[in-house]
């Protein structure tokens, strides 16, 4: 399947279509790990709690510590 990143907002992003979520057993709820061996994308499901908190609580360190910069990239 070849797809093509459309606009969204200030940014790209990659549309899933719903058989290929169905088969992973993802909603739009579900957190994504993005990580690259250095030529390829891969997109996996975050299926570790432990880690789902981890980095919660580190994006909230992140946000707090930095969110008028945040802000001001995001304008």
């Amino acid at each position: 399947m070849i797809k093509k990143m459309v606009q969204h907002g200030n940014s790209s992003a990659l549309i899933i279509d719903k058989p290929i979520m169905e088969l992973l057993h993802i909603d739009n709820e579900t957190p994504l790990e993005i990580s690259t061996d250095g030529s390829s994308i891969i997109i996996s499901p975050v299926r570790d709690m432990e880690r789902i908190s981890r980095l919660d609580k580190s994006l909230g360190k992140i946000n707090k510590k930095h969110s008028t910069t945040l802000r001001k990239l995001a304008e």
